[in-house]
């Protein structure tokens, strides 16, 4: 489910997606050159990859177009090598996602973790992907989307899609596993289709929001924040 760092538990947490809210683009789109350039995949579905990029940057994926990505992505990866994607992931972390990374969000991270909050990232990218993120960031641990696998390849099926109110019920069953109250615990997004996550905190927060979000966000009276800077993050934790 979460991929813990280890240490003693907090009593509260923040939880943070991750495109468009820690980094500024789509992060399993950002690994297309690399896997074009590793061989994963072919010119077509790296310009497709590109293309699928632009759309998300520009306008953001509502739920129809999240889920169309879902089952591209789900096809393309299936009879991949689980450790040959880890490896490119790993290899490539720093210069595909460090310049990426907001400025507010990465010192957001590092103040909740100096005033004794666990900070995780809950993210509908695979967790090969946002384990290393998570890392990169110091973040306690991560949420994340999870392919079946079998004999070291995926299979082309997911064993849990960290999407909607997917990424709300891991958070309670995360917070009942660590003794988090809810009520004192933070969220941050850009999406609307997080709308279950950010309700299932006392602090939720709008981060760059899409139409829709700022839309609920204004009329709860929900603090909307404006990540513009990019930090060019570097690794916090070498040897996790």
């Amino acid at each position: 489910m979460d991929t813990p760092a280890g240490g003693t538990a907090s009593a509260t947490a923040a939880f943070f997606d991750l495109d468009k809210t820690i980094i500024s683009r789509s992060s399993t789109l950002a690994f297309a050159p690399s896997f074009y350039r590793h061989g994963l995949i072919n010119r077509t579905q790296a310009v497709r990859g590109a293309f699928a990029q632009l759309v998300f940057r520009l306008g953001g994926a509502d739920h129809q177009q999240m889920e169309h990505i879902k089952e591209q992505l789900t096809r393309l990866c299936s009879g991949w090598s689980v450790e040959r994607v880890t490896e490119i992931v790993v290899a490539h972390l720093a210069e595909t996602i460090g310049p990426l990374v907001y400025t507010e969000a990465h010192g957001l991270l590092r103040a909740h973790r100096e005033a004794g909050r666990d900070g995780f990232i809950v993210s509908t990218s695979g967790q090969e992907m946002v384990g290393p993120i998570g890392a990169m960031l110091g973040a306690s641990g991560i949420i994340a989307t999870q392919m079946r696998h079998a004999a070291g390849r995926y299979t082309g099926d997911l064993e849990f899609y960290a999407y909607g109110a997917g990424k709300a019920s891991r958070i309670r069953e995360l917070a009942d596993e660590r003794g988090y109250d809810l009520s004192d615990c933070c969220a941050y997004s850009d999406s609307f289709t997080d709308l279950p996550m950010l309700e299932t905190v006392g602090h939720p927060h709008a981060v760059n929001p899409d139409r829709q979000l700022r839309k609920v966000a204004t009329a709860r009276g929900w603090p909307v924040l404006a990540f513009a800077g990019l930090s060019g993050a570097s690794c916090e934790h070498p040897d996790r």
